[in-house]
Order: structure tokens, then C-alpha cells, then sequence
């Protein structure tokens, strides 16, 4: 099992990647680490925090694709309707934009610290932008 450290404002997760469901996001995405990023509130999705990209292109096309991530699961939207993002759940999220629904790559799931996850979205919400960092284990 591939591990990733994330670091995000004052908590510290570790996380799996989901390479039986998501071979191809998962090695994309392993060949950006170090991966540094800033959190922000979604708009339109619910509880969530998320990393808009531009249009940042990881290569990859859907796969293992939800609009409903749980807590504490991230998702890898890789462009088309709206731009490439990265959204991590700390509680309930119908995935969209303003164009409508999307889906987006379950890629990686925290394995440890999920007690913070809400904390880190309420965070979010309540005082801004977070700076997050993703590093192989």
C-alpha cells in the first residue's frame, strides 16, 4: 500500500492511494510530489475543501469516478466542464460546479487523522485559505 503524507494548515493525515481503482490517476499523480497547493472553501458542492487548478493537466482521463466522495476521501476532477481541481470531503458533497454536476477520480483516502478532517473544512470555512502539501511516505 502507497502512502502519502498530507499536510493541511495546522493537521497532518496520512492517506492511501487508491491504485487498484485508480491506477492511472494515482501515477500521475505520484510523479507531481512534492504537491503543493492551497485549500479552499467549495462553492457549490457542500462540505468540502478544494484546489483549483487551472488548467493544470494531469493526463488522465476518468476513472473510478464518484459525486459523492465520504469524508476524508479526494477526488481528482481532470478538466472538460470546469477546470482541473482536487477536492478532499470533511462531510457531506454533491460535487458540482457552476455549469452543474461533476465527477471526479477517487484517487486517495486518509487513513489517519480523520478526527481532523472536519476541524480542517470548518477551518476553511471560517478563516480562508489553507496551504496543503502532499508527500510520499
Amino acid at each position: 500500500m502507497t502512502k502519502l503524507k498530507i499536510t493541511a494548515g495546522p493537521y497532518t493525515f496520512v492517506a492511501k492511494l487508491e491504485t487498484e481503482a485508480a491506477p492511472k490517476t494515482c501515477a500521475a499523480f505520484l510523479k507531481a510530489l512534492p504537491f503543493i497547493s492551497e485549500i479552499i472553501h467549495v462553492r457549490w458542492s457542500g462540505e468540502g475543501v478544494w484546489m483549483p487548478l487551472g488548467d493544470l493537466d494531469f493526463g488522465v482521463g476518468y476513472e473510478n469516478a464518484t459525486s459523492h466522495p465520504a469524508p476524508g476521501q479526494i477526488i481528482l476532477y481532470p478538466g472538460g466542464v470546469s477546470e482541473t481541481e482536487i477536492l478532499m470531503a470533511y462531510g457531506p458533497v454533491s460535487f458540482a460546479s457552476k455549469a452543474g454536476p461533476l465527477a471526479g477520480n477517487h484517487f486517495l483516502s486518509i487513513i489517519e487523522g480523520m478526527e481532523n478532517v472536519h476541524p480542517l473544512g470548518r477551518m476553511v470555512l471560517l478563516k480562508g485559505a489553507q496551504p496543503i502539501r502532499f508527500d510520499l511516505m
